[in-house]
């Protein structure tokens, strides 16, 4: 082993010693043969030796089941009248577009037409063609705008679709390859924001200049509607409609990753509209402006609490957008938090969480206010919002949790009723298992809950086999959701899983996300040690057999665990990483982040702060690291593979051992197709098991 820690290490040894203070700049240039040459090396070795591993052959073998299993839930959406869907599976591994009747969908086999087959496409004109969406015009909905991402980064290409003849329009709309955001505006204009000239980007990469662009003119001939700066984070055309044709056309100003300002477009150009920074428009409904607020909000004798949903009336907003009368639709509870919104014809639909339990709610506006209506919905579960229809007051709702598989409902927003459609089967055996959710104090002795997912005759002697994770980060509240791959090939094997509600996520509302922000941090990180002391402590498990996992913000939270508490655990699966937090501003769309971390570039307390918890700056020679799983992709241009690369280099340069592996598609995933998908569980879960279960 330690033979093959020096061979790759050759690789590295002509590195760039010029730059003294960070030797692995050189890994930021994301395609140079030099960097691939050192990515292939490491890819080589890790594959090699966690393929060559007894379980790994089944853990893969399982996932792609899992993943193209014919049986789950197709996710279902309302489209001209039909059902839609996009579907991969073992034959379609780039997926497939495709449409049904609702009373089809509702059968056990439901008679499907493919509408766009994206593996063909990508065959014909020799992309890695990646779906990333459609938007369809309303109310017709039969002209769609198509991304398409090559390799599964956040940049794409956009083509007019003809939804009825299943072709591409000839003559259409088309943007060419850019990270760029567009709205329909009407049947023959585009409201779009990308990179019209070489340079006119953000620091953070993304586009701040929206112009109009008009049927069968080209980009050049698209007339400028607002101008943001460089030193945003971005600026997006939206448009809204409610179901009796209403329309709000804004653009979002995004100073950072939390404030915005919002602007109302018209004939004459782009006003102000006068909501807090920290607010943003869900949608419209019988001509109210539906606005989440993340703030709260004093509107001369009226205020409305951080956390809570307000009404704006759309034709007084038209008239003078800078002098707004707020009326409150939904004010959160000590242990609420709002998840979800989403409107339908002429109702708002709505999940919340009540102590990170799912919870659903019907709202109609009247003259008198809006009236409130609870969906009932199974209790200590987790519920997403599906599609909602603008033609009728229906939506698509799916509920599921740790053990119960997701089960997909129906909701008739007029009369509350809830129509169950389909249940996943269960896709392993839970019969043994429980769920339990226990709280610790953290270091400032705030209580923080977590969900321990475990064998019913658990012996508490500090032996089962834990995998620990968490998120803590952009107010992403995590919840009890079911994910067969991990029943498979953990919970089913006697392993048991944890899953910490800590700070900075949502699921207590907008302060439990602002109690780590910048350089309170810390207490994110607190949080979870805390979490991880107490497992050990009740016995349900120990540092021999205690694992972590995390993603992208996730991934910062393991790289941090890591370096400051690597005695909790002995595993440690750090995915598509932040981890080198001085240089973040400079990596991929690092700059637009600033809102979450704090700028080190320009505030020397936020520089003060990462100095000394940055992971990739904290490693240090001859600690008792655990031994990691390091896994990027080459695609992926928000987070970018520059963290996970420097962070493995410099680890190497230390003499410690590591898996990494970098899929070279993917995009800030798993995978482009379900085979690469399928790839990357199967080498993490046979790491884990390596790690904590022999």
């Amino acid at each position: 082993m330690k033979k093959a820690i020096a061979a790759m290490a050759l690789l590295s040894a002509t590195a760039g010693t010029a730059q003294l203070a960070d030797p692995y700049l050189w890994l930021e240039s994301v395609d140079s043969p030099r960097a691939m040459a050192w990515v292939n090396a490491r890819n080589t070795y890790s594959t090699g030796v966690l393929e060559a591993q007894s379980g790994f052959a089944a853990n893969y073998a399982a996932a792609l089941e899992i993943g193209g299993a014919k049986d789950r839930i197709p996710a279902p959406a309302f489209l001209g009248g039909a059902t839609y869907n996009f579907w991969q599976d073992a034959d379609h591994l780039r997926g497939i577009w495709r449409t049904t009747s609702l009373a089809s969908y509702r059968t056990a086999t439901p008679e499907w037409k493919t509408v766009l087959d994206i593996d063909a496409l990508g065959k014909a004109e020799g992309k890695s063609w990646v779906w990333h969406g459609a938007d369809c015009l309303e109310p017709e909905q039969r002209r769609c705008l198509i991304a398409l991402s090559d390799g599964g980064e956040d940049a794409t290409t956009v083509r007019e679709f003809d939804r009825v003849t299943g072709q591409f329009v000839p003559g259409g709309f088309t943007l060419p390859h850019g990270k760029q955001s567009f709205a329909w505006e009407d049947a023959d204009h585009l409201l779009v924001a990308r990179e019209w000239a070489p340079g006119e980007l953000t620091t953070s990469g993304y586009a701040y200049i929206v112009k109009r662009l008009t049927r069968g003119e080209p980009l050049s001939a698209a007339v400028e509607v607002f101008r943001g700066t460089k030193d945003d984070t971005l600026v997006q055309p939206t448009v809204h409609r409610d179901g009796d044709g209403r329309t709000l056309a804004t653009i979002v100003r995004a100073r950072d990753f939390f404030h915005y300002d919002v602007f109302v477009v018209n004939v004459t150009g782009a006003r102000r509209l006068a909501i807090p920074a920290k607010a943003n428009i869900v949608g419209l409904v019988a001509g109210e402006i539906v606005v989440k607020l993340d703030e709260a909000w004093t509107a001369g004798a009226v205020t409305l609490p951080a956390g809570s949903i307000a009404a704006l009336d759309l034709a007084a907003v038209r008239r003078d957008p800078a002098t707004l009368a707020p009326k409150l639709i939904w004010a959160p509870g000590p242990r609420d938090a709002l998840e979800e919104a989403a409107t339908t014809k002429d109702r708002l639909l709505v999940a919340t969480l009540d102590n990170v339990r799912g919870r659903l709610w019907s709202f109609a506006p009247t003259v008198a206010g809006w009236i409130k209506t609870p969906i009932a919905v199974p209790d200590n579960l987790a519920v997403h919002l599906g599609e909602a229809d603008t033609r009728s007051n229906r939506a698509f709702v799916t509920t599921s949790g740790f053990l119960t598989p997701s089960a997909l409902a129906m909701v008739d927003l007029d009369t509350g009723a809830k129509t169950p459609l389909k249940t996943l089967p269960a896709k392993f055996d839970a019969s043994s298992d429980v769920v339990e959710q226990l709280e610790i104090a953290s270091s400032d002795g705030t209580k923080v809950p977590y969900f321990v997912v475990h064998r019913r005759d658990i012996i508490y002697d500090g032996t089962t086999p834990t995998l620990l994770t968490a998120y803590g980060g952009f107010q992403v509240s995590r919840t009890p959701d079911y994910s067969a791959a991990t029943g498979k090939l953990w919970l089913e094997k006697g392993g048991a899983l944890v899953l910490a509600n800590i700070r900075g996520g949502g699921e207590f509302g907008p302060a439990w996300h602002e109690a780590g922000l910048g350089v309170k941090r810390q207490i994110v990180y607190d949080d979870f040690t805390a979490v991880a002391r107490d497992l050990i402590a009740r016995k349900i498990t120990s540092p021999r057999r205690l694992g972590i996992r995390g993603g992208s913000n996730g991934g910062l939270l393991m790289g941090v665990e890591f370096t400051q508490h690597p005695e909790l655990f002995n595993a440690v699966v750090i995915e598509v990483p932040l981890l080198d937090m001085i240089r973040i501003g400079k990596i991929a769309a690092g700059a637009s982040w600033q809102g979450e971390y704090g700028n080190p570039d320009t505030d020397p307390a936020v520089m003060a702060f990462w100095q000394k918890t940055s992971p990739y700056q904290q490693l240090r020679a001859g600690a008792a690291y655990p031994e990691p799983f390091i896994f990027t992709t080459t695609k992926d241009d928000r987070v970018g593979p520059q963290h996970a690369r420097k962070f493995a280099a410099r680890l190497e340069e230390m003499g410690y051992h590591f898996y990494y592996y970098e899929n070279t598609e993917g995009g800030h995933g798993a995978g482009a197709d379900l085979k690469q998908a399928a790839h990357t569980t199967a080498l993490t879960m046979t790491y884990l098991q390596k790690k904590l279960m022999e």
